[in-house]
């Protein structure tokens, strides 16, 4: 399954339910770039705070993993009984990389997998390779570049479903790309190939249009 963010396989919406987070919604107003040049015009360097402290200091109460996620297969990712649950906290077991489905998978609505969904509602987490946290320690740069792409695709996400109650997963590769990403939502239940098939349809019908618009405009000038 592709949610369509670097063309690898992973992501998905999913349904669920959310408790307010009043200290994540205080932070949602501002984003990282005006946060960083809030800081650069006098309080604080923000050269000086490390990926975690960014992305914690934007997202207050978000849990942050230092894992190679790279050695999940993006189909297993993509399953309902993948337990992504598990990266929402700050010390996640390396066995979740390792995971093998016992059985065939279940269907949206089982009630382990809604259980898993209802857990992280409400929630943000970030998994970062090693190779990438290194990168960044030595390149701040990098880690602000980082922490704003992150930034965005949620922002892209809260975009395209307004409803507040949600929780996202959102896992990198070495360079920094969005490798594999989880948004769960109250509202929506919606598989990433259903997501990708519907986005398709989008765009067909978009080309289709703007064709017909030129027809018309050309025609207009004739």
């Amino acid at each position: 399954m592709d949610f369509g963010v670097t063309g690898k396989p992973g992501g998905r919406y999913l349904a669920g339910q959310y408790p307010k987070n009043a200290a994540t919604d205080k932070n949602r107003g501002m984003s990282f770039a005006e946060i960083a040049a809030a800081k650069a015009a006098g309080q604080s360097d923000v050269s000086e705070m490390s990926f975690k402290d960014m992305w914690q200091k934007r997202y207050p109460g978000a849990c942050y993993n230092v894992m190679d996620t790279s050695r999940i297969d993006g189909s297993l990712w993509g399953r309902n009984d993948y337990p992504w649950d598990k990266y929402f906290t700050n010390h996640a077991d390396d066995a979740v990389l390792d995971w093998k489905p016992s059985g065939a998978q279940p269907l949206m609505l089982d009630s382990k997998v809604q259980a898993k969904i209802n857990s992280t509602i409400g929630k943000k987490a970030i998994v970062v390779p090693a190779e990438l946290e290194e990168k960044m320690k030595n390149d701040p740069e990098l880690a602000k570049r980082v922490m704003i792409k992150v930034e965005d695709f949620i922002a892209k996400q809260d975009i395209m479903n307004p409803n507040p109650w949600k929780g996202y997963l959102i896992a990198l590769d070495e360079n920094g790309a969005i490798a594999h990403a989880c948004v769960t939502s109250e509202k929506m239940s919606v598989s990433s190939a259903e997501f990708i098939e519907a986005r398709k349809v989008r765009e067909e019908k978009h080309a289709e249009y703007e064709k017909m618009w030129r027809g018309t405009a050309r025609n207009a000038v004739l």
